[in-house]
């Protein structure tokens, strides 16, 4: 059965994630993380794409990125995930895939589900019950949008921009987000979205996306289609 093509349009948020093959670890030591992080921003820049969150996990990564081009995002991925598998069996002398397949993602509406995704991201390790705050996880994007670290990879999204009047504003205003988690169902709606390859948003958003890619976008309902009354 041929791969469903992926849900991409110009300028429009998409939430992914990429998984180690079964499972496994794909982030071994301190030093990989911060070259799959600079290989990140290298092919961002060069193949238009900004950055809004990040979170890498020992097995698997998840990045909000919004790329100017159809395929901006793809071939972003497709080659930093190259070159991040070159580095990881040159260094450990290994052999074989390292990614489970292609990467995994949803286009997102941008006003009903942008920020959610940057929450959701950040979040990760406090799901996984690896720290209490995400400002304790070294490998996520949270100490830059809501603590004002320095990075030269993070773009804010103009939902972020939103926030607030000065940096501080935006900082302070991203914190509160982070008080409390986020709601099951929502969370629901972003993996479903992901792991299926649709669209995150309202229906209208979906309509939308549908009329200018000319397919579904949407998980489709089980059974026969309904017959038309005559």
């Amino acid at each position: 059965m041929p791969r469903r093509p992926r849900v991409m349009l110009p300028n429009v948020p998409v939430h992914l994630i990429q998984r180690g093959n079964n499972r496994e670890v794909c982030f071994f030591a301190d030093d990989d993380y911060r070259f799959y992080l600079e290989w990140l921003q290298e092919y961002a820049r060069s193949e238009a794409c900004r950055v809004h969150a990040y979170v890498l996990m020992s097995n698997h990564v998840h990045l909000l990125v919004t790329g100017r081009e159809t395929a901006s995002v793809g071939n972003l991925m497709k080659r930093l995930g190259q070159r991040y598998v070159q580095y990881i069996n040159r260094t450990y002398r290994r052999s074989g895939t390292l990614w489970e397949g292609r990467f995994r993602s949803c286009l997102t509406q941008e006003e009903h589900y942008v920020m959610g995704c940057y929450r959701y991201i950040e979040l990760n390790p406090v799901r996984a019950e690896m720290v209490a705050h995400p400002a304790e996880y070294r490998w996520s994007s949270y100490r830059v949008n809501g603590q004002g670290e320095l990075s030269t990879l993070i773009k804010p999204h103009k939902l972020y921009k939103r926030l607030g009047s000065s940096a501080e504003e935006r900082q302070a205003a991203y914190r509160e987000l982070f008080r409390y988690q986020l709601d099951p169902g929502l969370v629901d709606e972003i993996r479903q979205a992901t792991n299926g390859n649709y669209v995150l948003g309202t229906e209208r958003f979906e309509a939308q996306v549908e009329r200018a890619l000319k397919r579904r976008v949407t998980r489709g309902r089980p059974g026969r289609p309904r017959k038309e009354d005559s």
